[in-house]
C-alpha cells in the first residue's frame, strides 16, 4: 500500500509541475531547438527520430500520472459532494449517482432542468427516486 501512496505523491507532483508556465516554455524551447537543428543534421531520420521517441515516452507516462491525478481528484470532489448531500435537506438518493449509466444520467439532467422552473420538490424527489429505484432493481446496487 505504501507504494500506491508513493506514486500518488509522485504523480501529484508530476501534474502540478507540468502544469507550469516555465514547463511548457521549456518543451517549446526543446521543439524549437530540435527545428533548428534540423538542417544541421540534413533532416535525417535520426534526426526525426529524436523528436518523434522522445515525445511518444513522455506522452505515454504522462497519461498514467495524470489518470492517476484526476481518478483522485474526482473520488475527493464526490466524497465532498455527498456530504453536502447528506448535511442538507437535498434528496440523500443523489449521493451515488455518478455510478448511474449515460443514459439515467441524463434523464436525471432533464428531471433536474425542468424541476428548475417548475419548483415542485415533492414532483422533483418522485422522478428522481423512479430513475434510481430503477437501478435499484436492475443491478441491486442500491436500496
Amino acid at each position: 500500500m505504501q507504494k500506491t501512496n508513493e506514486f500518488s505523491k509522485f504523480a501529484t507532483a508530476v501534474a502540478e509541475y507540468s502544469g507550469r508556465p516555465a514547463i511548457f516554455v521549456l518543451a517549446l524551447t526543446v521543439v524549437v531547438v530540435w527545428g533548428l537543428t534540423g538542417p544541421l543534421f540534413g533532416f535525417s531520420e535520426t534526426w526525426q527520430l529524436v523528436i518523434n521517441t522522445g515525445t511518444t515516452i513522455v506522452t505515454f507516462l504522462m497519461v498514467f500520472v495524470l489518470q492517476n491525478t484526476q481518478n483522485r481528484d474526482g473520488k475527493a470532489l464526490q466524497a465532498k459532494l455527498d456530504e453536502l448531500i447528506l448535511t442538507s435537506s437535498a434528496e440523500n438518493k443523489y449521493v451515488g449517482i455518478e455510478e448511474l449509466d449515460e443514459k439515467e444520467l441524463k434523464r436525471i439532467k432533464e428531471i433536474l432542468k425542468q424541476h428548475a422552473q417548475d419548483e415542485d420538490t415533492h414532483a422533483l424527489h418522485e422522478k428522481v427516486s423512479q430513475v434510481v429505484g430503477r437501478r435499484s432493481k436492475a443491478g441491486g446496487k442500491r436500496e
